[in-house]
């Protein structure tokens, strides 16, 4: 079955920087887009970035020159650099087979003020 692993959450002080990594097992990863989300306490999930197979990729605004996202077909994973972090990227960030019900448990992250 399909299995969406994350890591790389942890506490950080703003201005600092994270990566988190998702990997993925039991799909064809290099075929599927692949998304990074989050959900803040009493927030709804919102969409971070998302990249195609084909390696394009979209940003919330919200994150748009502080966020990375990028994808190793070779090793079924997908990253997310965040530089520049805020207090308010403080969430839970979940990694998604896009527009599936695949997601990962997804991985704290927690930015200091």
């Amino acid at each position: 079955q399909v299995q969406l692993a994350e890591s790389g959450g942890g506490l950080v002080q703003a201005g600092g920087s994270l990566r988190l990594s998702c990997t993925s097992s039991g799909m064809i990863f290099s075929i599927y887009a692949m998304g990074w989300y989050r959900q803040a306490p009493e927030k709804q999930r919102e969409l971070v970035a998302t990249i195609s197979n084909g390696g394009s990729t979209n940003y919330a605004d919200s994150v748009k020159g502080r966020f990375t996202i990028s994808r190793d077909n070779a090793k079924n994973t997908v990253y997310l650099q965040m530089n520049s972090l805020k207090p308010e990227d403080t969430a839970v960030y979940y990694c998604n087979r896009y527009r599936s019900n695949y997601w990962g448990q997804g991985t704290q992250v927690t930015v200091s003020s």
